[in-house]
């Protein structure tokens, strides 16, 4: 479906929700696809399994060191601390809007549209996220959902979002979709 795409998954140095990293990882690896695990800091990034400490996985290369024409997609994860943390550098937030400008796919799962926020790319998209991000987002002038997935071509890219890892089956196989257009 995606063979010899790459794509990038962008996480904190600490603070991802494991889930929304460990099942997107593997569904993009089945689908014949590329992952990178791209951080603000090189070494390894530390998961959580909601707020208690996960795994450690490596980090493949750094915001810094990248640019969106090396990948064919870009997936979100959440967790509270992960994009509220990426929100607040800004090689991260840069590197998100250009996947828009370049109308290149993003998966964004949970708390993650926090960083979509930032990069100023949701204004007249439909999204849908964790519950307690709906006013930032209607703020920043998206117009919200509650459900399960939400898959959005009202822009110059496809932007999938999801609201929780029990949304993880629906996000992984729109993620996947939009990926291999």
């Amino acid at each position: 479906m995606i063979q010899g795409k790459t794509i990038a998954f962008l996480v904190a140095p600490e603070g991802v929700e494991q889930v929304e990293l460990t099942e997107p990882w593997k569904a993009i690896k089945q689908a014949g696809g590329t992952p990178k695990l791209i951080s603000t800091s090189s070494g390894r990034i530390r998961a959580f399994n909601h707020l208690d400490r996960g795994d450690t996985f490596a980090v493949d290369a750094t915001v810094d060191q990248v640019a969106v024409a090396e990948f064919d997609g870009l997936v979100l994860p959440g967790g509270v601390a992960n994009p509220d943390f990426l929100r607040t550098v800004p090689e991260a937030v840069r590197f998100v809007g250009d996947f828009f400008e370049a109308g290149k796919p993003v998966a964004a799962i949970c708390h993650a549209p926090w960083t979509l926020i930032e990069a100023d790319v949701v204004r007249d998209r439909m999204v849908t996220s964790w519950p307690s991000l709906q006013t930032d987002l209607r703020n920043a002038g998206a117009n919200w959902v509650d459900r399960e997935i939400v898959v959005c071509t009202a822009g110059l890219n496809v932007l999938v979002t999801s609201r929780k890892p029990d949304d993880l089956k629906a996000f992984c196989q729109g993620a996947i979709d939009a990926f291999s257009q």
